[in-house]
């Protein structure tokens, strides 16, 4: 349930030159699932938690992270009859909302956008081109001109994400047939009145990001040249950069004090609070069981093993 031990493939037992320098390694997380769960089961015991904070005002992030083909976009997404993340957990908001309306009011936007190539494009309405980042006077960061849409009926979101993946950019490589090529970034914002009319009005906004990033996995494995190449480099260099902030929070309680540098890219810079701010942040790594992606598995897990030693200041 908590451990995963990864095996060397190339491992050879009559190889004595190499008896004791196995590459077999284990490591413990808070949730180990195999290749027999369910969609729900995942969402259960990573997500689900996470949902009465944001409605009481708490910030709270999934990531997907993983190499190319081990099925991000399936446990964010998911398909029809298998629902992944993003709906099971904006159904059950909505659920746990209705159930507080009568001292409280409500409202749910939410807005779906992808990073790719370093620029940020709406998912909701692609033809907006390119966006700008910028930071209001409270320090938030915000996408100037990004399409918001409120709504409480978990089926028209169902249809606006299907609708949205379709416009994220996918592109054939070697190691997955329709790899998507960018970071999606899904943003819920809920926010709620009392409705008691009284001066000091309290008004509550808990985020809600869910992330599915891109593929990271090295140029050799997918065989790119040319355009794609040029995109696989931007995808792994704000995967580094998120690596660099999660290496920099995590070892934030050490002897040194860490500058975690947010602005190395887009993704990070939106990430921000929700990696070492006011958050709480699940990441589901992904890895393939197959003997030939052992060191993008090997990479993976290191990585995430690393993002769980993060303390984040409430």
């Amino acid at each position: 349930q908590q451990r995963v031990v990864l095996m060397d493939p190339s491992e050879d037992p009559d190889d004595i030159l190499r008896a004791n320098r196995s590459r077999e390694k284990t490591f413990v997380f808070d949730m180990v699932f195999d290749h027999r769960a369910t969609q729900e089961e995942v969402y259960v015991s990573t997500t689900k938690s996470l949902l009465e904070g944001v409605i009481s005002g708490y910030n709270a992030t999934i990531f997907a992270y993983g190499p190319t083909g081990t099925g991000k976009t399936y446990t964010m997404l998911g398909t029809d009859c298998e629902p992944g993340i993003y709906i099971r957990t904006l159904g059950d908001l909505f659920k746990a909302l209705e159930a507080t309306t009568e001292e409280m009011d409500y409202t749910v936007s939410m807005s779906y956008l992808e990073i790719y190539n370093e620029v940020i494009r709406d998912l909701l309405n692609p033809s907006s081109g390119f966006l700008d980042l910028r930071e209001d006077p409270r320090g938030s960061i915000q996408i100037a001109g990004v399409t918001e849409v409120s709504t409480t009926n978990a089926q028209e979101i169902m249809q606006l994400l299907m609708k949205g993946n379709k416009q994220r950019t996918q592109e054939p490589t070697a190691a997955n047939k329709a790899s998507s090529r960018s970071h999606a970034l899904l943003q819920v914002t809920v926010t709620q009145r009392s409705q008691r009319k009284e001066m000091d009005e309290e008004v509550r906004v808990g985020k809600l990001f869910m992330v599915d990033l891109a593929g990271s996995e090295r140029a050799a494995q997918t065989q790119n040249r040319g355009k794609r190449m040029k995109e696989g480099a931007h995808i792994n260099r704000s995967l580094l950069a998120l690596g660099n902030c999660i290496n920099a929070l995590s070892e934030k309680g050490g002897s040194r004090a860490q500058f975690v540098n947010f602005r190395d890219s887009k993704l990070t810079r939106l990430l921000k609070d929700s990696l070492g701010g006011n958050s709480r942040t699940v990441m589901i790594a992904h890895i393939s069981p197959a003997s030939t992606s052992f060191e993008e598995s090997r990479m993976t897990l290191t990585y995430a093993y690393r993002a769980k030693n993060i303390k984040t200041q409430v």
